[in-house]
């Protein structure tokens, strides 16, 4: 934590209160963030611990895709807590409403969240842009004998990529006027996400659930899984999983299964 810029040691206070034992590690440079978390606690290093880097080279998405952070132009960070709730299902959801909740409280930026794990903007006037995502993983290290170790990744555009990404726009906060410094955004949402992951450990998932209705891109939309299975958006149950309306009936979609994207963008 030796970087004033960043105002980290302001941050840890605040963290520390909210999780005891916390720290803050600063990189200027990483191939992953969840990577590097998830590589200690195979070797048994599971404290609680705000990983977060200036650039990374080799970011990871969802089912493998990639998140390449040039300096300066995005926020990347993983959050590493060890956690035992009595239900694992609908995290992604948790921790995705309450980045929304963080960076737009009044709501007037737009945001919502594409289940399970994407920050989109879709005003009605065009179509969906991604400003940023989230990676959960779990494992559990050698000496934990109860619950797991888990790696929540965020990834947030500050400035809008120049890249083709072939399908959904890439967007950043800079589509709202000067991009804001990472360490602001960072001191913005952190201490949430960790109030928030404490709080899914005692209560579970239910009450993010129903906020995500509020916030769910794909309700009511044309969508297709990555399975070929076709049906309109019925938002989640109750453990998270997004429910599909299609001409046989609801059709429950696990995360783990596949992805879904809008059939008209």
């Amino acid at each position: 934590m030796s970087r004033p810029d960043w105002h980290l040691e302001d941050l840890w206070l605040k963290l520390v209160a909210l999780w005891p034992g916390i720290t803050i590690e600063w990189l200027p440079e990483i191939d992953s963030t969840n990577s590097e978390l998830m590589r200690r606690a195979r070797e048994g290093q599971a404290d609680p611990v705000l990983l977060v880097a200036e650039q990374q080279t080799a970011g990871r998405g969802r089912m493998g895709r990639s998140w390449v952070t040039p300096e300066g132009s995005a926020l990347t960070f993983s959050l590493g807590l060890p956690l035992k709730p009595a239900h694992w299902s609908g995290l992604s959801l948790a921790v995705g409403v309450t980045l929304i909740e963080a960076l737009d409280p009044e709501g007037r930026l737009g945001l919502g969240l594409k289940w399970p794990n994407d920050l989109w903007h879709w005003p009605s006037s065009s179509g969906p842009a991604k400003l940023g995502g989230i990676l959960i993983e779990t494992l559990q290290p050698p000496g934990m004998s109860e619950g797991r170790y888990v790696v929540a990744g965020m990834g947030l555009n500050l400035m809008t990529p120049a890249i083709d990404t072939g399908g959904v726009a890439a967007r950043g906060l800079d589509h709202w006027g000067e991009a804001p410094a990472p360490g602001m955004v960072l001191a913005q949402v952190a201490p949430a996400v960790v109030q928030a992951m404490a709080a899914f450990e005692q209560h579970g998932p239910a009450s993010w659930l129903a906020r995500f209705d509020r916030h769910d891109v794909l309700r009511g939309r044309t969508l297709q899984t990555s399975q070929g299975v076709q049906g309109v958006g019925a938002g989640v149950d109750a453990l998270g999983a997004l429910l599909l309306r299609t001409d046989d009936g609801m059709v429950r979609v696990d995360s783990a299964e596949v992805s879904v994207r809008p059939l008209k963008i």
